[in-house]
């Protein structure tokens, strides 16, 4: 396979290496359309160009501000239409601000009960499952109904 050097066309591997990321990922972002190359006919090899690194970082960059890969695509397709992607991206960004304010939030709640039951424990003996009582830490602050 002729390199980039030469004819300003790249392999998997190529783009991968040029790209910094693994094989695998390359042909993952073909399989789901995010890359396209050309074909060689002489023998079959995907061939990759300067775009095709560019496009990639892109992806990767995104995928680095929380995006996922359908929503990428979504970019991907909006600006393919002519258009400016600018508002779709947006529309996302926005709805993951307030899916991770969400998960903070549960979190946070998730973090004071735990720490109210490694207190409330600290206070309680050891126990032995007895055929009534298996796990007496986790049923006592399931009883105390604070957690």
């Amino acid at each position: 396979m002729t390199s980039k050097s030469k004819s300003g066309v790249m392999t998997v591997i190529e783009l991968a290496r040029q790209a910094g990321v693994p094989a695998h990922v390359v042909r993952y972002y073909v399989r789901i359309g995010l890359l396209r190359p050309a074909r060689d006919h002489g023998n079959g090899y995907k061939l990759f160009t300067h775009g095709d690194v560019c496009r990639l970082s892109f992806v990767r960059n995104t995928q680095n501000l929380g995006y996922t890969l359908a929503e990428i695509r979504r970019i991907i397709t909006e600006a393919g239409k002519g258009g400016t992607p600018c508002p779709v991206v947006r529309e996302i960004i926005v709805k993951r601000i307030n899916e991770n304010r969400h998960r903070v939030e549960e979190l946070l709640d998730l973090q004071s009960r735990i720490e109210r039951a490694v207190a409330q424990w600290g206070k309680m003996p050891n126990g032995t499952p007895d055929g009534h009582s298996v796990f007496h830490l986790i049923e006592a602050a399931s009883k105390s109904r604070q957690f």
